[in-house]
C-alpha cells in the first residue's frame, strides 16, 4: 500500500540533498550509505543515485531483496535542540537507465524507492 508524502515533507525533501539509504542483500545483514537523492512528483518516489550506482552494494541489494529505506535529517538548531527527520520505506527498485536527468552527480542508474511506510519528526 501506497504512502502519500505531505507538502512540508516534499519541502523539506527539496531542502537538503544527502541521505542515508539502508538495504538489507541476499545474506540479510544489513548495509546503510550516504546518498544522494531527488523526490520524484511525477511518480511520488524517491529516486536516489551517485556517479556509479550499478556497481554498488546498495544497488545489488535493492535487485536481491527489492526493499530500502531512506532517512533525511538535520539540525535547525542546537540551542534549542530542534532536530528533524524523515524516515521513507519501501518496495525498491534498480534502474539501469535515465539516472543523468535527476541532476549533477547522477549516473545512467539509480535506485526508486516506493514510499510505503513514512516516519516524520519536527516537519510540519
Amino acid at each position: 500500500m501506497a504512502a502519500e508524502l505531505t507538502t512540508p515533507q516534499i519541502e523539506y525533501l527539496a531542502s537538503q540533498r544527502l541521505a542515508r539509504l539502508a538495504t538489507a542483500g541476499a545474506d540479510h545483514k544489513p548495509h546503510v550509505v550516504p546518498t544522494s537523492f531527488r523526490y520524484n512528483p511525477a511518480l511520488r518516489t524517491i529516486d536516489v543515485g551517485g556517479h556509479h550506482v550499478a556497481t554498488t552494494k546498495k544497488y545489488r541489494d535493492v535487485r536481491a531483496n527489492g526493499w530500502a529505506a531512506l532517512v533525511v535529517d538535520d539540525l535547525v538548531s542546537t540551542d534549542p535542540w530542534t532536530p528533524r527527520m524523515l524516515e521513507i520505506r519501501g518496495r525498491a527498485e534498480a534502474v539501469e537507465q535515465g539516472g543523468e536527468s535527476l541532476g549533477p552527480g547522477f549516473g545512467p542508474s539509480f535506485i526508486r524507492i516506493h514510499p510505503e511506510k513514512i516516519n516524520s519528526f519536527g516537519i510540519q
